[in-house]
């Protein structure tokens, strides 16, 4: 088991693991939090979240400049600058473009969905039970698309390959389906930014945490993964064989995101 005094990097995702699923707080998993700063451990979010919710965040936290990677692997932040999916071969459309294509795909196959760009702060509260401004900050979106599907599963099949045949794919969070290019997950982003992020010959030791489907891709790539126990009805599958590096909590969100690093470190 790895120690404080090891060369860690703990990459975390926010909502349902570092943030309560229902009030957004973090203070639950502050106690750890302090011994990451006191013990200089790089704390890098991923999560669905986009970039103006993740930089204020990282302010509060007092971890501000610290790489993150945001929309599901989307947008990566290398702790200098902000790209959308740098991992990715081509450069993909930007968020204008892509609401263009969706929109055209439910005009052209009747498909019922609402996105992000559909709709006014008022409603992306009501849908999360965010603050107005931190539903504005969530509608800032740079690289993806988050929508709530109202539609059978035979348009969401072809929904499905209509979006493989202009080379995007679907991604599903706690709360949303996220629309964004295809290979630009939260694992692909996290491969890239070790890649491109790490100093010296010893890479560090990874701890992840999550408690969506969507963080499956990352936790497959850490060292030792953390599944928190969430609220989603679709289990978290993990492709890796190694067992004894992945822990399941007991405890929801931050509490759960204590529990799981506590589980891993040995203090």
């Amino acid at each position: 088991m790895p120690t404080l005094q090891d060369p860690l990097m703990i990459v975390t995702d926010l909502d349902g693991s570092l943030l309560d699923h229902h009030t957004y707080s973090w203070q639950p998993a502050e106690a750890w939090l302090t011994r990451l700063q006191v013990h200089n451990i790089p704390l890098v979010i991923c999560s669905s979240k986009t970039a103006a919710e993740i930089i204020p965040l990282q302010r509060t936290l007092g971890i501000s400049g610290a790489p993150f990677i945001a929309e599901n692997g989307a947008v990566v932040n290398d702790g200098h600058t902000r790209t959308p999916s740098p991992h990715l071969p081509e450069n993909p459309l930007d968020y204008t473009s892509l609401c263009e294509q969706l929109a055209q795909l439910r005009q052209q196959y009747a498909f019922k969905f609402t996105g992000f760009s559909d709709v006014s702060e008022k409603e992306v509260s009501e849908w999360t039970g965010l603050t107005p401004h931190d539903a504005a900050l969530a509608r800032l979106r740079e690289a993806s698309e988050s929508i709530i599907w109202r539609d059978n599963s035979e348009q969401f099949d072809l929904f499905r390959q209509q979006l493989a045949a202009r080379a995007l794919t679907l991604v599903q969070g706690g709360r949303f389906w996220h629309v964004m290019p295809q290979g630009s997950g939260k694992g692909a982003a996290l491969r890239w930014l070790l890649q491109h992020n790490t100093h010296g010959n010893h890479p560090p030791i990874t701890i992840g945490l999550g408690d969506g489907p969507n963080d499956a891709p990352m936790l497959d790539i850490v060292d030792y993964a953390v599944v928190i126990k969430g609220y989603s009805k679709n289990a978290v599958i993990l492709q890796r064989k190694d067992k004894q590096n992945i822990y399941h909590t007991g405890e929801f969100g931050p509490q759960g995101w204590s529990e799981g690093l506590a589980y891993f470190i040995t203090q």
